[in-house]
């Protein structure tokens, strides 16, 4: 899922290039400033250049200052073999609201030369600008206890009465609706599922809809502006959020006003766009020529995608998640945050961020969140591939539960659309689809079911293609009616026990050869136990937990258990796991 970053060589010409230069890398502290709080900055100087001086440019609100930051302490980098010059500096607080845009330059020994970080150009005016905005917005309360229902909108439901279309290729379309999505509303609450992340719905030439033509027009290919709305009010009358799926990186190629930039030497939306060689050389995403690239270091073409995600939360959004964060520059996300917040303090926004873990703390300044698929990884590789051990599992949590501070959510998953089915993966082997499944639900973050995945939806053929991982959701017989009824019993625990979101996860059990692993969730009001034995025969586990009553028991799928003066006794079958309360 990580593509090129799981190649040895890219990673270390990546971490090489993390020091060379100057490098600020969006390093800052606190990560998410608040109003009238002071902002350290971190940079690196490396490369064999010595410089005098380190420089910060501000641009706050109009307002511009310029300070000097401090060298501290030397660094050795063996991969180098160099030293790394550490500088710090203080960015002074600002009001609440502030948008503070900054560049970084360092003077070299001996010259009038300047060079910037992060792309060490020479000159100010094209150096990297970074950006942060200053507010007091939380991760919305609701977050916390949301569970997320995925819908790849083109595969979920076309509706009652109306069968499947029979396309030719998986790149067809098979005719999912909004109106299949309202009438399964009442399928998706008795999942747990208190919100609903819509896969991209505007106007598109395709199926998957990341390449818009139009983000105020509803593709009729899935119903109206009117069933979206129908939708939102329908859902939320159940308790149901729903998060849209949001482009801001690329759209189609058919969009107006790249038609336009194509079409009129002389278009205003010419620079909308990035160009090696008008008209047919462009930037696009990954190549794809059917997706140019917006540049939204150009201010119309920024202000026309916050003014669209405005108009969205207006009519009753209640977030979005972001596709490919990585594409805009942190400038445009840090206006973007701001945009919705201003209408919508409680909006969710989350990025897709595929990538390691200091590439994604580069965005809690802007973002609520992001998708964890460092988690999905480990998930997949220790209870479906095998290919990773408990104790390895262990230590990855363990790190990873205390590297993101608490009020950065990142929602969890088995399973998406861009990645093989976790079914297919195991193949065919819905046990370890349990067991993955348990863990997920039974972490803090808030977890998301890929819709096809809770009743046993899996692939034709390995993932050579996206859309061998976008099979259309049966229904009726298709249902692995056992399945479903052990997501929806996950669901309804997690709703029943508030611990599993507030909390402090605590490891009571652990034996690689076993392969069995136990671990507590605890709080003031209560404890709950969660056991696994991933081996291929049954197991016996005893731990040591004092708060447990004698009458607790598996609510999951009802193990034999047994609470005997601070001592539990848990009898599992080959991969199975219990739930204890």
């Amino acid at each position: 899922m990580f593509g090129t970053q799981r190649d040895f060589k890219n990673r270390i010409a990546e971490y090489q290039s993390s020091f060379v230069g100057i490098k600020h890398l969006h390093r800052l502290s606190p990560r998410r400033p608040t109003p009238h709080q002071p902002i350290t900055l971190y940079v690196t100087t490396s490369g064999g250049i010595a410089y005098d001086s380190v420089h910060c440019w501000i641009d706050a609100d109009g307002e511009e200052t310029t300070f000097e930051l401090a060298p501290s302490e030397s660094a050795w980098n063996t991969l180098e073999w160099r030293y790394v010059q550490q500088w710090h500096g203080q960015i002074p607080p600002h009001p609440n609201g502030t948008i503070v845009r900054y560049k970084i330059g360092g003077k070299v020994v001996g010259s009038d030369r300047w060079i910037f970080a992060d792309n060490q150009t020479r000159v100010l005016s094209e150096a990297t600008e970074f950006a942060v905005s200053v507010d007091d917005y939380d991760v919305p309360v609701w977050v916390r206890d949301a569970v997320i229902y995925h819908i790849f909108l083109d595969r979920f439901y076309p509706g009652d009465g109306v069968p499947w279309k029979k396309p030719t290729n998986l790149s067809g379309f098979f005719g999912g609706t909004l109106r299949g999505a309202i009438q399964k509303l009442d399928y998706i609450q008795s999942l747990g599922c208190n919100a609903i992340w819509l896969s991209p719905l505007f106007a598109s030439p395709t199926h998957h809809g990341y390449d818009a033509t139009d983000y105020y027009t509803v593709e009729p290919r899935f119903g109206t502006n009117a069933e979206l709305i129908e939708l939102i009010d329908k859902a939320h009358q159940r308790g149901i959020r729903v998060i849209l799926d949001f482009v801001a990186n690329h759209w189609s190629n058919y969009h107006p006003t790249f038609q336009a930039a194509q079409r009129e030497p002389d278009s205003e939306y010419r620079a909308w766009y990035t160009w090696q060689r008008w008209p047919d050389a462009y930037t696009s995403f990954f190549g794809v020529k059917g997706m140019p690239q917006l540049n939204l270091k150009h201010k119309p073409a920024s202000d026309y995608l916050l003014e669209c995600v405005q108009h969205w939360l207006r009519n009753g959004v209640d977030g979005y998640r972001l596709d490919y964060a990585p594409g805009p520059p942190h400038t445009f996300w840090a206006d973007f945050r701001q945009a919705c917040k201003a209408v919508n303090p409680d909006a969710f926004l989350f990025g897709e961020v595929v990538s390691h873990s200091e590439v994604i703390a580069s965005y809690i300044p802007h973002f609520d969140g992001c998708l964890d698929f460092l988690l999905a990884e480990a998930l997949r590789k220790t209870f479906v591939l095998e290919t990773s051990t408990l104790l390895e599992f262990e230590a990855f949590l363990a790190a990873h539960e205390t590297y993101f501070p608490q009020d950065f959510s990142l929602p969890a998953f088995l399973d998406n659309h861009d990645m093989t089915r976790i079914l297919y993966l195991a193949r065919e082997d819905k046990a370890k689809v349990r067991l993955a499944a348990l863990v997920l639900f039974t972490l803090s973050a808030p977890p998301v079911i890929y819709n096809g995945t809770e009743v046993g939806v899996s692939q034709r053929n390995p993932l050579g293609r996206f859309e061998e991982a976008r099979l259309p959701t049966p229904w009726g017989d298709g249902v692995d009616k056992n399945l479903l009824a052990y997501f929806r019993r996950l669901g309804e625990l997690r709703r029943q026990f508030s611990v599993l979101t507030s909390g402090k996860r605590e490891v009571v059990h652990l034996n690689v050869q076993k392969g069995t692993y136990t671990y507590a969730q605890t709080s003031e009001t209560g404890d709950v136990l969660i056991a696994l034995n991933t081996s291929r025969r049954s197991q016996t586990i005893d731990v040591s937990i004092s708060s447990l009553q004698t009458s607790a028991k598996d609510l999951l799928n009802g193990h034999q258990v047994t609470v005997s003066g601070g001592s539990v006794r848990i009898s599992l079958p080959a991969q199975s796991g219990a739930f204890i309360a």
